[in-house]
């Protein structure tokens, strides 16, 4: 039965209609998650990111720039997510010459009563897309992969650390 006691789908009510979770009685603790993902591109796209030559500019600084936006309008593009006072949100980037990608980390944090994992998903998603966005023009056959939580901590569920995979 779906139903608010029922955690695995928490935002429908016992009809099965979609609802935004109360999150009114619970006590609010501090809340971080931690998220990556990975886009590849071509060696010609690949060096001009990394040499800060892409004709649009500072490729990465923007890419952060937009993660962070991204994780503070969540709300504005998850249905059912709450508007959060994220305390923290930070995007770092790690160049890997041997198959010209780039993995893109994001930490957002808060003091709350609800969790930050689709913040820092979003984060992510949005920086990667803002890569792609500022390196069509060189090459559009880019993927976009691997986008995931990789660890969160506080809440009434606890840490959650994903697990190395291979």
């Amino acid at each position: 039965m779906i139903s608010e006691n029922n955690p695995s789908f928490s935002h429908f009510d016992e009809s099965g209609n979609a609802h935004m979770v109360d999150v009114g009685g619970k006590v609010e603790t501090t809340r971080v998650a931690y998220a990556g993902g990975n886009i590849r591109m071509s060696s010609n796209a690949y060096d001009l990111v990394k040499s800060g030559s892409m004709s649009k500019g500072d490729v990465l600084g923007i890419a952060r720039i937009a993660g962070v936006m991204a994780a503070k309008k969540v709300d504005e593009l998850i249905p059912l997510a709450h508007p959060l006072m994220i305390s923290k949100a930070n995007i770092d980037f790690t160049f890997n010459d041997d198959d010209c990608s780039i993995d893109i980390f994001t930490t957002v944090g808060i003091t709350g009563k609800t969790g930050v994992e689709m913040e820092a998903l979003t984060a992510v998603s949005v920086a990667a897309l803002t890569i792609y966005d500022m390196c069509k023009a060189v090459d559009k056959s880019m993927i976009i992969n691997d986008i995931r939580l990789l660890k969160k901590t506080g809440g009434k569920s606890g840490t959650f650390i994903r697990k190395e995979e291979g």
